[in-house]
């Protein structure tokens, strides 16, 4: 049996984002006979134990922590020092977990996350295997300048390693660019297509639909996002001046950039056309796509973006910029002759193109067909988790 340790900022059961789902979806999918999973991550809430086995992994939390912590006490004192801190204590922390258990590799979750304790625990256990997965959906500018008070352990956290995965071409540029020669798999992220392809009952349909206040002619606009400068919400709210009053934006998530959106919507005009429902929890949010007409997210920047390939797996139509990781998956009519077209494409910043964007789904409504039959066939046949913890155990695991 290989004993693996991850490095991971956050997990179950709480603060869970893409990339912790993506470790718990892979790991269940692996037989725990062949591959014994550890974990170091933070532990923020007094009420979590310090060592507990979720799934496949035997969890070990650190750091400061709080009785029953929310996402804002992550800013306040003292919670703020565990993501500086835990570059160095994970080391520390990762080093007497293998004095124990004597690990095979290490796998580390997002470089700007994990890479810098990852690489130093490298540098004391060069025999040790190191897997880095990159998983960034932040501007890689940002990224870098965020890391510069460790800027040489950054690149080391590249250097180090034995293998990297990137969740997509993007990604994988990067890791060149930072100076990794080494192997690099291309595995993306995964969906559950299963869950965002279930069929609700026209009754619950129904129902969502005089929730949200959905009329006859209504067209729904829907995005799944973090309200954060880099998924470009403001640029949809901006289209809607552009486009007929029937046309609505609901928009699912929360961030810091809410205050700021409600007050472009008012100062715009169209406070009445855009509904922000905040947090919906994942077991609903299928079928707030199914009540849905168009999915839309300009991202700026994205490593992969899950949320479109969600949407492609409920058969919504997609509107999406192809900034980083979106390339490898949004394929226009128009600007991608050579490929099925599973999206229409528009450019950062363009609330123009928005608007064009849905005009043309709306318009040709059997070519929008087409485009939505391709998205789902490829939905399905290159993002299930099944194909890709096979992927994983097979072209990483096995190879590592």
């Amino acid at each position: 049996m290989k004993k693996i340790l991850i490095f991971s900022l956050a997990y179950y059961p709480k603060f869970v984002g893409g990339a912790e789902v993506a470790i718990k979806e892979i790991t269940d999918r692996i037989d725990p006979s062949e591959y014994e999973f550890h974990m170091v991550t933070l532990r923020f809430d007094s009420s979590l134990p310090k060592h507990e086995k979720i799934g496949n992994i035997m969890v070990h939390r650190i750091g400061f922590t709080r009785t029953n912590a929310t996402i804002a006490d992550l800013k306040k004192f003292p919670l703020k020092l565990n993501k500086p801190l835990f570059q160095f204590w994970a080391a520390l922390c990762a080093s007497r977990l293998h004095a124990t258990y004597t690990f095979d590799a290490i796998w580390a979750m997002m470089a700007h996350s994990t890479g810098v304790p990852a690489g130093i625990f490298k540098t004391f256990h060069t025999d040790v295997k190191y897997l880095l997965t990159l998983q960034e959906g932040d501007p890689i500018d940002y990224i870098v300048k965020t890391m510069k008070p460790v800027a040489p352990l950054f690149r080391r956290a590249f250097t180090q390693a034995d293998m990297i995965q990137a969740i997509s071409t993007f990604l994988g540029k990067w890791a060149r660019d930072m100076g990794f020669g080494g192997a690099l798999e291309i595995i993306p992220n995964a969906v559950n297509t299963k869950h965002f392809s279930y069929v609700h009952s026209p009754d619950e349909l129904q129902a969502l639909k005089e929730k949200l206040n959905k009329k006859e002619g209504d067209i729904f606009m829907i995005t799944t996002s973090r309200l954060v400068t880099k998924n470009a919400v403001d640029d949809v709210i901006r289209s809607l001046p552009l486009l007929p009053q029937k046309i609505k934006f609901v928009i699912l998530g929360i961030g810091p950039d809410e205050a700021m959106l409600k007050n472009l919507a008012r100062e715009l005009t169209v406070e009445d056309r855009v509904m922000f429902l905040g947090q919906v929890d994942h077991a609903l949010m299928p079928m707030y796509l199914k009540v849905s007409d168009i999915f839309i997210r300009p991202s700026l920047s994205e490593g992969m973006g899950n949320s479109f390939v969600e949407a492609m797996a409920a058969e919504l139509p997609v509107i999406a910029t192809q900034e980083g990781g979106i390339s490898d998956f949004l394929f226009d009519p128009e600007k991608n002759k050579d490929k099925d077209a599973t999206g229409r494409a528009v450019q950062p910043r363009d609330p123009q193109g928005i608007a064009d964007a849905v005009k043309a789904y709306i318009d040709h409504p059997a070519t929008t067909q087409i485009i939505v039959n391709n998205a789902r066939t490829l939905a399905f046949e290159r993002y299930d988790w099944d194909l890709i913890a096979h992927d994983m155990k097979e072209r990483v695991f096995a190879k590592l």
